[in-house]
This record gives structure tokens, C-alpha cells and sequence, in this order.
């Protein structure tokens, strides 16, 4: 097992945070005020995407280094989530609650034609509760 770069992860995290704050900037709006302003609706989007890609690329390299040949790999971004739990880095039920953020990345990424805005608003106030908490998962168990 070679060693976990923790500089690597706590770079991420620190792009994490940062985007974190911004979207917490515009949680108080409306879906209305959101949808009908495309700065803030495109700020939304991205913000969502960077978050839960950046994390991906975090539970990816964990992985890498953490999981036991007993453990699977993962077949798509969201058993990544679900691998960390394997892994002991946080609980199952937490992993597969935020797990369920890989379909609003994907949302984003491969059906921005059709998207339902209404999904992404609800997906600001989750992503700040959960990734906030994911993020002290992580630090935590980097040490």
C-alpha cells in the first residue's frame, strides 16, 4: 500500500470549502430568482459539478490506497461513495446518502439540454449539509 497524498486531498478539500462558500451565497434565493438568472443558474451548476467531481477524484485516490483486495472496485462514481464506507472512512447510511449527489453530477454533465431546475435547487441546500459533513469525514480520517 503506498501512502495516501495527503497534500493532493487537502488541496481538493480546500477547492471543496471554497466553492461550498460561494454556493452557500445563493441558497436563500428562490428557484424562481435562480432560474430566471442565467449567472446565478450556470453559478449553480458549476458550483454542484466541481463539488461532487472534485470528491469523486478524492474517494478515487482513497480507493487506490485504502481498499483491501477484498473490496471491489468501484464500478461508477457513485460505489465510490459507498466504497469509502467499506473502507471505514464514514458510516453506510451517510455514504449512501451522499451517493445519491453522483446523479445530480451527472444531471449536469450529460443532460444539460433537459435539465429539471428544480432537482438542482433542491440540490444546493443537500450538497452544503452533506459535503460539509464529508469533508470532516475525510480530514478525519487522513489525520
Amino acid at each position: 500500500m503506498t501512502p495516501i497524498r495527503k497534500d493532493l486531498i487537502e488541496r481538493k478539500i480546500s477547492l471543496i470549502q471554497d466553492d461550498l462558500e460561494k454556493l452557500s451565497r445563493l441558497k436563500d434565493f428562490t428557484l424562481n430568482e435562480i432560474v430566471s438568472d442565467f449567472m446565478k443558474q450556470a453559478t449553480v451548476e458549476r458550483l454542484l459539478e466541481r463539488i461532487i467531481t472534485r470528491a469523486i477524484d478524492i474517494n478515487q485516490h482513497l480507493i487506490s490506497e485504502r481498499a483491501t483486495p477484498d473490496i471491489s472496485p468501484p464500478k461508477d462514481y457513485h460505489e465510490t461513495f459507498l466504497r469509502l464506507a467499506e473502507i471505514k472512512i464514514y458510516p453506510a447510511d451517510f455514504a449512501k446518502e451522499i451517493a445519491k449527489s453522483v446523479s445530480t453530477r451527472n444531471l449536469l454533465v450529460h443532460e444539460y439540454d433537459n435539465i429539471d431546475y428544480e432537482r438542482v435547487y433542491h440540490s444546493i441546500k443537500d450538497c452544503l449539509k452533506d459535503y460539509r459533513a464529508y469533508i470532516d469525514y475525510i480530514l478525519k480520517a487522513i489525520g
